[in-house]
């Protein structure tokens, strides 16, 4: 069993019971406290939740509230706490929560995108991404071509003169590939070209991007932030104050706000995100180790393996191996291990308290041709595996009576 030792030096550590107090607040503080204050009108603990459409304005260009919320498409109290919190646990001044994570993908490129312009993207991507790059914004005149961000040079290659965006996701979905992200960020910094990182796999806990050079750090809140399957949502992060304001606009323009209750709820999964990341985490090195050594496993794709390809790479800029992995069976056996399962669920969600597995080939990337799929890694026999918060022993027990399931039904037909 190998576990991510990290070299990053902007890493946030896991803070151990009993150790020395860190310099500044860890990660577990920061997610309790970072931008929340008892209500002044209460005295509230928790953040109320300002379920409201309008806000009372005693006259012209004056509002009651500190933050001058006028209408809850534009901004909301709600809204405000739980963006102030995932600012100050990224350690960015900018935050703006969204209805989906595809509603802040939509923005960002909205708001940075013009006719004409070019956008670099990963090849192994998340399947709702690579649909609006490539059936959306094409028709608006954007360009993309999609690259192994893997390889640093491919991506120096790819750059053309209206290149605007660089959009990566690491570790990709669902092959667990890992890309560079300084040197991507080097890169970027040099050809003057906006650099956004998807980091909904690890968030800022165990992967800081903007350290790394990002601009933009894009995040699924509806995944490991919420963490508890109860909403959907989404997050842009940033250090950049024109491109903040750009990005507000857009998001008031298109209406595509958070609503508060699922704010509230997704600022209350915060305040324990990073002790679930450390269950995720070690459960998935474990149950990975266990897959790895599995005879009727063919694959096992997981960072925090020592031989993973991007292991190396992983241990500079994470600070753990994250709760995601994949891995490869018989794709003769997939639909009989899938049926065998009793405590992991089939869905298309990551992140979540129960353990889920996804079939990418039929599920999240159905849209990509066969072919391409199998190019890029996705092969008929991928399993994708979000390990949850269940016992790491009864995650195994399970996934170890459904393979042998489909091991004894192969063989009796």
């Amino acid at each position: 069993m190998t576990q991510i030792t990290t070299s990053n030096p902007c890493a946030i550590p896991f803070t151990q019971s009993g150790s020395s107090p860190p310099a500044s607040p860890s990660p577990q503080t920061l997610a309790i406290h970072s931008g929340q204050f008892p209500d002044p009108a209460t005295g509230s603990i928790l953040t109320p939740i300002h379920q409201t459409a309008t806000f009372a304005q005693p006259a012209l260009g004056e509002t009651l509230s500190q933050g001058g919320h006028t209408y809850s498409r534009c901004s909301n109290p709600t809204v405000s706490a739980l963006e102030a919190n995932l600012a100050g646990l990224e350690g960015v001044p900018h935050a703006l929560a969204f209805k989906t994570g595809l509603a802040a993908i939509t923005t960002l490129l909205f708001a940075t995108l013009k006719a004409g312009d070019h956008v670099i993207a990963g090849e192994v991507s998340y399947g709702g991404s690579v649909r609006l790059l490539r059936d959306l914004f094409a028709d608006f005149g954007v360009s993309c071509t999609f690259v192994d961000v893997t390889q640093t040079q491919a991506v120096a290659a790819a750059l053309q003169p209206n290149t605007k965006l660089l959009f990566v996701e690491t570790p990709a979905n669902p092959t667990l590939a890992v890309c560079d992200l300084a040197a991507l960020g080097k890169l970027a910094e040099q050809k003057g070209v906006l650099f956004a990182v998807d980091n909904t796999f690890l968030t800022g806990v165990i992967q800081p991007v903007f350290c790394h050079g990002a601009h933009v750090s894009v995040l699924s809140t509806t995944k490991y932030v919420e963490g508890h399957d109860s909403t959907t949502g989404g997050a842009l992060l940033t250090n950049d104050e024109a491109l903040f304001e750009r990005l507000h606009l857009v998001r008031g323009a298109t209406g595509s706000i958070q609503a508060p209750f699922d704010a509230w709820l997704t600022l209350r999964g915060l305040k324990t995100l990073p002790l679930r990341l450390k269950q995720h985490n070690q459960s998935a090195l474990a149950i990975a180790t266990f897959l790895e050594e599995h005879a009727l496993v063919q694959a096992v794709f997981y960072p925090g393996l020592a031989n993973h390809k991007g292991h190396e790479i992983a241990s500079r800029q994470q600070d753990a191996g994250g709760g995601m992995l994949s891995f490869e069976i018989d794709p003769a056996r997939v639909s009989e291990f899938i049926g065998a399962l009793k405590l992991t669920t089939l869905a298309e969600n990551l992140g979540a308290a129960e353990t889920l597995i996804t079939y990418p080939a039929t599920m999240t990337h159905a849209q990509i041709p066969e072919r391409e799929r199998k190019r890029l890694g996705i092969t008929n026999g991928l399993l994708r595996l979000s390990v949850g918060l269940e016992d790491t022993v009864d995650i195994i027990a399970d996934l170890q009576q459904a393979l042998s399931v489909s091991h004894v039904t192969e063989v009796q037909a």
